[in-house]
């Protein structure tokens, strides 16, 4: 079985054993991320089951737009295969091959992108809770940017646009534009609710052609990883 047939089996499993569950809440979200030199905007629909017995513990789908704004990002080789020369779980702990590494500056990217993320959170009192979410696969798109493709000390104008096919896999094995948040969650009243946190994002250009040769391997594509401070408000139906 290929990895995206048990990403599908996983989350068709997931709905299944949720939909015995009562169902505890559904919300709309919106937040807001600031970085170095740069911001993201999201906006949320997630619907949630208690799960356990007190039902403090909630299990979610839902889907996420995220658009992230910059200034001077440099974006790396993407493909595990050069990133570490591993795939699959092992990826996690393999390091990087600097010299399989090439970049792609662009002046003021642009991503948007659209997910089905998998979210979780645990109440600890009628106020407060804690949780985490990351999307799970989708699909982005964006204008054509023109960047600087660099390979050892050689520079090249190259075109590019954001990878439209978004999987999460495993750490380098991902694809395209993928959003996780970890977050605590404060409730201002029935119906609404502050969240702060961080966000991290990667976000992924293709280029026109396969720009780098590296080891037998062609690679177009090339991702920058970012942290955000996170706020969001919550409405709670």
């Amino acid at each position: 079985m290929n990895k995206l047939s048990l990403l599908i089996v996983v989350l068709f499993v997931s709905t299944g054993l949720l939909a015995q569950q009562k169902r505890t809440a559904s919300l709309l979200d919106l937040g807001a991320g600031i970085g170095n030199n740069q911001q993201l905007i999201s906006a949320s629909w997630i619907h949630y089951w208690g799960i356990a017995k007190n039902r403090n513990l909630k299990l979610g789908i839902g889907t996420r737009f995220t658009s992230s704004l910059a200034t001077d990002k440099f974006y790396e080789t993407a493909d595990a295969r050069l990133t570490s020369g591993k795939t699959g779980p092992g990826v996690l702990f393999a390091e990087n091959i600097s010299a399989n590494i090439d970049s792609f500056f662009v002046g003021k990217p642009q991503i948007n992108a659209l997910n089905i993320s998998f979210n979780s959170e645990y109440q600890f009192s009628s106020k407060w809770s804690a949780g985490l979410n990351i999307d799970l696969i989708g699909f982005s798109f964006g204008t054509q940017k023109t960047g600087i493709y660099s390979h050892n000390g050689a520079n090249s104008l190259v075109q590019a646009k954001p990878t439209v096919f978004n999987l999460l896999l495993i750490s380098d094995n991902d694809l395209g534009s993928l959003n996780s948040e970890l977050f605590i969650r404060y409730k201002l009243n029935k119906k609404w609710s502050i969240r702060a946190g961080t966000s991290f994002l990667f976000n992924e250009y293709k280029t026109n052609t396969k720009v780098q040769v590296q080891n037998g391997i062609e690679n177009d594509r090339f991702r920058h990883k970012s942290l955000y401070g996170l706020i969001a408000f919550s409405y709670h139906f």
